[in-house]
């Protein structure tokens, strides 16, 4: 099977389902931007080898193939698709309490960095945030299950939390955020 097959050369491609869309469709920027936080999951997954929340990150990323998917899928079409659930929300608030309680209160904003991988931390939850606000558009002009757009918000703060606790594993301090004044 070949990998190309010229059927988007004319800016347009087809929804799982078969609709035919520009490439530039509002659905097709939101799956998209859930497809490029998944791609920099792996990346920021390579940098933190052996840790415990690898195989988290293994987890959130094909929940994210499933939000792919659902989001990926010509509007009415009944299709066997994999779901996204209260207990995937969950298991994030789970990771995101135990990190917590292992860190230090925030006393102010952090800046994102101290290390590559950190800083990867901090790059995921900007698209994730970008993810949410995509398909909050998307939401407004025709239906996105909620609990996908609940999934990403939490999903953003879970790399928050993750930024720092990688920041403490790997001994860095927070940086803060002190404005000029």
């Amino acid at each position: 099977m070949k990998i190309y097959t010229k059927g988007g050369d004319e800016g347009q491609t087809s929804l799982y389902g078969g609709q035919r869309v520009f490439k530039d469709d509002l659905r097709i920027e939101c799956y998209g931007t859930v497809d490029e936080l998944n791609s920099f999951i792996g990346l920021l997954a390579s940098g933190i080898k052996g840790s415990e929340e690898v195989d988290f990150l293994l987890t959130i990323q094909k929940k994210l193939f499933d939000i792919g998917s659902i989001l990926a899928t010509s509007l009415g079409k009944k299709l066997n698709l994999p779901q996204v659930s209260e207990e995937d929300v969950l298991a994030i608030e789970n990771n995101i309490d135990n990190m917590t309680a292992q860190l230090e209160p925030l006393k102010t904003f952090i800046l994102p960095g101290g290390s590559v991988e950190i800083s990867y931390g901090h790059v995921c939850r900007t698209i994730c945030r970008r993810a949410e606000r995509r398909c909050i558009s998307l939401h407004n002009e025709e239906y996105v299950p909620p609990i996908i757009i609940k999934y990403l918000n939490r999903l953003s703060d879970y790399f928050f939390v993750l930024s720092r606790k990688i920041a403490k594993d790997q001994g860095h301090k927070d940086i803060p955020w002190l404005p000029d004044m």
